[in-house]
């Protein structure tokens, strides 16, 4: 099956995908601010860049989305249809990326929590998830 868009298009498209400030982690930092968590955004020096960090916990957080990232629910286990080869070695790439991250960071003394996009739907269910991390550290 081919794209449904010409190839000057997809790329269009591609390129406003956000690798920051996305809705899902806007979603987690509005709800870190409501329980009064300080945290630091995206710090370079830390492997991985992690989303959201609490240098004074020794906390990060990455917020994932499902199907970027290869979540094992129903968004992040559909595969497209155009180019099927080149997306499933693409979140391969990424999953393995993200481990990699994990394992320096835990390393160096950090805990490391992973939010997925599909777990965000429930703004309680996230406020008592988040109660749960701020509260082990």
């Amino acid at each position: 099956m081919s794209d449904v868009y010409p190839p000057e298009k997809r790329s269009a498209v591609m390129r406003r995908v956000k690798g920051k400030d996305t809705s899902p982690e806007l979603a987690v930092r509005r709800a870190l601010t409501r329980l009064g968590a300080r945290y630091r955004l995206h710090r370079k020096d830390l492997p991985g860049h992690p989303d959201i960090v609490m240098p004074g916990r020794r906390l990060t957080l990455f917020v994932h989305g499902c199907f970027w990232h290869g979540h094992d629910c129903a968004r992040g286990a559909r595969v497209p249809k155009a180019n099927r080869d080149y997306w499933v070695a693409k979140v391969e790439r990424n999953r393995a990326r993200d481990a990699r991250s994990r394992e320096a960071l835990q390393a160096a003394g950090w805990r490391v929590e992973t939010l997925w996009e599909c777990e965000l739907k429930d703004a309680a269910a996230l406020e008592a998830r988040l109660r749960g991390i701020l509260r082990t550290t």
